[in-house]
């Protein structure tokens, strides 16, 4: 079986997609309590619906970005 190696920069750059993807939703929610007129303690207690639309806005980036590449390499050829 052979290792699986992941570059430190890739890593990186993963991690900071997902923190902008997080910091979206995050954004998302405080634009719907201000828009509703909700209490602030909302910002606090709705992090996990914040942490799991992040993921999904992570996970539909993913998919984007795996089908230009494979564009990407049909293309070329």
């Amino acid at each position: 079986m052979k290792d699986i190696i992941i570059k430190g920069r890739d890593l990186k750059r993963e991690l900071w997609i997902l923190l902008g993807c997080l910091l979206v939703s995050y954004g998302f929610n405080i634009y719907a309590i201000i828009h509703y007129d909700r209490p602030l303690i909302e910002l606090v207690s709705t992090i996990g619906f914040v942490i799991i639309f992040g993921l999904i806005i992570y996970l539909v980036l993913l998919i984007v970005r795996i089908i230009v590449l494979i564009l990407k390499k049909l293309i070329k050829r």
